[in-house]
């Protein structure tokens, strides 16, 4: 949909780097995945996100979808933009969701009246090599069959950097798709057809009645909406999701997510570490380290936050700290690569003994990850070079 990054070596590891520069400033932070390695098949052959793409422009996606055909919705500091039905060329209700900064970041296409994909073979053989991630049951209020008295399943799939959610009710022989959705990976969980607001849409396709009761099925964020969605703005700037990374857009998204007001604690450390890195890579390192240590306050022990702290140990000229940060996050994660490097870097200088050991450690952990084959390199000259 857009043009590709090179993939993490891992779940929870991948960098987006601007220029060599950043790539020398930033090479020993890292930012988690929310994709896994291994993706199931996504070929469709569905009419879906041709005339648009994800990450398109606002301004030119309204260039060819003039505002007059458009029905405008809020969604939180961000838009909706609806074409009708009667008007979109998949015959559906299409509604693209674009950011506060005007990125195109999700797409929902919704079939009231349901479906029949027998005219769609590709999209048919996926689905039968994917798992439903989720299986239901749900009343839909114009569909054309009876299959509502049928199970309905969510499948997802996807690529390294965005993520597609069918959700098809009836026999797995007569499919018949409800909605599709589309996001980068950042904003999956915002656009799952399962979220309470999009099954509505089915439910109920004018809006709820007056006094109408609404059915209590379907998933609902735990946490403010305003929250996960700047966090997730956040990610698809400082990964350069949508394009090049811009620090800036990030930083301003994290504390904006921070102010809307996590209450569990385990987002709200992520998203001051999160703010931390932003400002790491403005050159702000006073402000990312109090960032990262508030992440610690809130949540202690955390390997990948004491990395990171210790890389802007590094930029500070505090030697000490930056050696204590990596050590600890290598005795809270032996298996963690990227600490054993960054320790084997910091401690080559005056103790090269254990640097080497470091560096043999490190590359017994990534051993047979293709993606990091540049520092396994690099790690495999210092060992030479240590060794004589």
């Amino acid at each position: 949909m857009f043009p590709k990054i090179r993939p993490s070596s891992t779940r929870v590891c991948v960098l987006r780097l601007l220029t060599i520069t950043l790539i020398a400033a930033l090479a020993a932070c890292e930012t988690p995945n929310p994709r896994p390695p291994n993706l199931p098949p996504s070929e469709t052959d569905l009419l879906l996100l041709k005339s648009s793409h994800l990450c398109d422009r606002k301004k030119d996606f309204l260039q060819q979808h003039p505002a007059s055909s458009l029905q405008t919705k809020s969604w939180g500091t961000g838009q909706e933009l609806v074409i009708p039905a009667d008007r979109s060329p998949s015959k559906g209700d299409e509604s693209y969701f674009f950011t506060e900064d005007g990125w195109l970041v999700g797409a929902l296409f919704t079939f009231s009246s349901g479906l029949d994909l027998k005219p769609y073979p590709v999209l048919r053989h996926t689905l039968t090599m994917l798992k439903p991630s989720m299986e239901f049951y749900l009343n839909v209020a114009n569909l054309a069959t009876k299959a509502d008295m049928d199970s309905t399943a969510l499948y997802e799939t996807g690529d390294e950097k965005t993520t597609t959610q069918y959700m098809i009710i009836g026999p797995k022989d007569e499919p018949v798709l409800l909605q599709a959705s589309m996001a980068p990976d950042p904003f999956v969980r915002l656009f799952s057809p399962y979220r309470r607001e999009f099954l509505n849409r089915l439910r109920m396709p004018n809006g709820p009645k007056p006094g109408q009761q609404i059915d209590s099925q379907g998933g609902e964020d735990k946490e403010p909406f305003p929250s996960l969605q700047q966090f997730a703005r956040g990610q698809t700037a400082q990964l350069a999701y949508c394009g090049s990374q811009d620090y800036a857009i990030a930083a301003d998204a994290y504390q904006k997510s921070i102010a809307s007001g996590f209450t569990n604690k385990v987002w709200l450390a992520e998203a001051h570490h999160k703010y931390g890195q932003a400002l790491f890579g403005l050159g702000q390192y006073e402000k990312a380290k109090a960032e990262m240590m508030q992440s610690l306050t809130i949540r202690p022990n955390t390997p990948e936050t004491l990395n990171n702290l210790g890389t802007v140990y590094q930029k500070l000229g505090d030697k000490a700290a930056a050696q204590a940060a990596f050590e600890k996050a290598v005795l809270l994660k032996p298996n963690y690569a990227l600490a054993r490097f960054n320790l084997a870097e910091m401690v080559e200088p005056t103790d090269q003994k254990r640097a080497l050991n470091e560096y043999e450690t490190y590359l017994a952990i990534v051993e047979g990850i293709p993606e990091e084959a540049d520092r396994i390199a690099l790690v495999q000259q210092r060992v030479k070079a240590l060794k004589h």
